[in-house]
């Protein structure tokens, strides 16, 4: 939208300066003007009144030589008529009264101003106020001086140099002063004519560059909050055209721009809650985060295991969002459960927010079986799995699924009391930038735990194969040490194993090999190693279990294998098992020892009878070697 913001203060405080400098400008032109014509009068004055005096001279000088100087008063009078003087009269200086008297009545009346003029022979000029005006009284002293002519010498019984005599002249101003006025209202009217002309051809150039000007000033201000609507009001035609023109084309780039990259960012992080009306600042929130997001990304890319990008993604949600109550579930898809893997920032904690069923049963979490984001802010009762708010505390949540090969592979749930609510809310779009980079890089860590256990499992049993003890061996034996616990070894046979393949067929056999890890997981405990270490040979690895509970525990699985009843095409069959126990460290400190005392130990059972259970004992080991 066009918008004229071009205030009327400022255009008005803007032509008031202009008057002000034309009406500055006139009053010094007038000022000039007058000091002008009056200095300019005064200086015709004087030079009138020197012209008039040395008439008189002249006048005087041919008057004795002629010998009319007694007709000297209607001379002094045609000579003021004629040069229009107010006054004139004539003082004798000391010299010519002597030699000649003191003369005419006229003559003879002097002033100070006379009688300095006479002492000094400088001629004095003043402006006085006469009876018709402004009047120029000029003092003009006579000086005895050879070869001027007429010779005042050759009269007058004086030295060169004395004064002879003093001239008085009054000259009105009157008529010089109207004329002076008339001439600077003419020039003052020529100016001011001047002056609004200029004013008013300043005014139209410099209106619109003004205009322009400031819009481009108020459009600079608002782009810089990041508001680029504004569009300056273009001139009909001159510089300020094209500056508008500029300006405005400048502005539609940059908002379409920005709108670009603003919905560009928009669409990576699903942003969906109202923008700042600042286009800048709201970019530079999503950028930043994206930013923060890419980031995260290689963090969590450089991780070795699942367990530590859930411990990396926790602290972001509680430093980075600064969220406190939350949780993340991870998916086991093979059982269908869930598993708390982070709640309120403990690693492994008992899960309370939501009901216990989600961890048997995934799919009854709805962001789980919907891998849709639930929205339990705006619509509190949506999930009937949450339970924050059991208690009327109005606690409240946010449901985000990871998405992983097309199904929720965790959930990330954020919970909120009724005075954060609307922050968590705003921060999901954020949040969902992180968890969409981490989605790729969890199930890659998956998968590579997948294919890492299925390279060190046994198809046909499930249990552990001899890759992987060699492949952890370092691991568990020095926990064992780091601890100082022990670990019981128990090596299983079944007996008479070859009798069942030859009798009922090697399905047969894989069937019993099966119902013996069966009975291994169910009687032994879900910390404890089993694996199948060859053939009809098992393995199993007893925590911080010495060689006694091992005897114990052994005892246990022999009872379980001789009284189970394994189904087979003919009918059913049951078979026994011996077992070898040993303790590391304590009937050995190298690991592969100990797993060799076991052995030895079960090689002893089977030659007791088979069915039953021997400890290691040295005595067994030298026996054997």
């Amino acid at each position: 939208m066009v918008m004229n913001i071009f205030k009327v203060d400022d255009r008005t405080r803007a032509t008031l300066v202009f008057t002000g400098l034309g009406g500055v400008l006139l009053v010094a032109l007038l000022a000039t003007a007058l000091y002008s014509f009056r200095e300019f009068s005064l200086m015709g004055a004087k030079e009138r009144a020197r012209t008039a005096a040395e008439i008189v001279r002249v006048s005087l000088t041919e008057s004795m030589v002629n010998g009319t100087i007694d007709k000297r008063a209607e001379l002094l009078a045609r000579i003021g008529r004629g040069a229009g003087l107010a006054e004139i009269r004539v003082v004798r200086g000391a010299g010519v009264v002597k030699q000649f008297g003191k003369g005419l009545q006229g003559e003879t009346g002097h002033d100070d101003i006379d009688d300095a003029v006479l002492a000094s022979g400088a001629p004095q000029y003043l402006s006085i106020d006469g009876r018709d005006g402004p009047m120029l009284r000029a003092t003009i002293p006579y000086i005895a001086e050879r070869g001027r002519q007429p010779a005042c010498l050759q009269c007058h019984q004086v030295a060169e140099g004395d004064v002879l005599g003093v001239v008085t002249l009054e000259i009105s101003l009157a008529e010089t002063r109207k004329l002076a006025l008339t001439w600077v209202a003419i020039l003052v009217s020529i100016a001011g004519f001047f002056t609004i002309a200029t004013l008013f051809l300043i005014r139209r150039q410099y209106q619109p560059m003004a205009e322009v000007a400031m819009n481009v000033e108020t459009a600079v201000r608002r782009a810089a909050a990041g508001d680029f609507g504004m569009r300056l009001p273009v001139p009909a035609d001159g510089v300020a055209r094209h500056i508008a023109h500029g300006v405005n084309r400048l502005m539609e780039t940059l908002a379409f721009d920005i709108n670009t990259i603003n919905s560009k960012v928009e669409q990576l992080m699903e942003y969906d809650l109202p923008r700042s009306k600042n286009m800048l600042v709201s970019t530079l929130e999503m950028v930043e985060g994206l930013v923060d997001a890419g980031r995260f990304k290689q963090a969590i890319e450089e991780d070795e295991t699942k367990q530590q990008i859930y411990v990396r993604l926790a602290r972001v949600i509680r430093e980075t969002f600064d969220i406190e109550l939350f949780s993340i579930y991870e998916v086991v898809n093979s059982k269908n459960h869930m598993r708390a893997v982070v709640v309120d920032g403990v690693i492994d904690a008992e899960p309370h927010w939501c009901d216990q069923e989600i961890l048997v049963r995934a799919s009854a979490c709805r962001a789980r079986r919907t891998g849709h984001a639930v929205d339990g802010i705006t619509e509190p009762l949506v999930c009937s799995m949450f339970k924050g708010n059991a208690d009327g505390s109005g606690m409240k949540h946010f449901c985000l699924p990871m998405l992983q090969s097309g199904n929720a592979g965790c959930v990330v749930q954020l919970v909120a009391t009724p005075e954060t609510a609307q922050l968590i809310r705003s921060l999901v779009s954020f949040l969902r930038v992180y968890l969409r980079e981490t989605a790729p890089v969890l199930e890659g860590k998956r998968l590579m735990e997948s294919l890492r256990e299925s390279s060190l499992q046994d198809a046909m049993t499930g249990l552990y194969n001899r890759r992987f003890i060699e492949a952890y061996v370092e691991t568990l034996q020095a926990s064992v040490i780091r601890k100082g616990s022990h670990l019981a070894v128990l090596m299983f046979d079944v007996d008479h194993f070859k009798l069942v393949n030859d009798t009922y067929g090697h399905d047969a056999g894989d069937k019993v090999l099966v119902a013996v890890a069966a009975v291994l997981k169910e009687t032994l405990r879900k910390s404890d190693i089993l694996v199948r270490f060859g053939g009809e040979e098992f393995l199993a690895f007893l925590m911080d279990t010495t060689g006694d509970g091992g005897m114990t525990a052994a005892e246990k699985v022999r009872a379980a294998v001789e009284a189970r009843k394994i189904p087979l095409p003919s009918g059913t069959i049951q078979k026994t098992i011996s077992i070898g126990v040993a303790d590391f460290p304590a009937d050995s400190t190298d690991f592969w020892e100990a797993v060799k005392f076991a052995d030895t130990a079960l090689y002893t059972a089977k030659e007791r009878g088979r069915n039953r259970v021997v400890r290691f004992t040295p005595d067994l080991w030298k026996a054997g070697t």
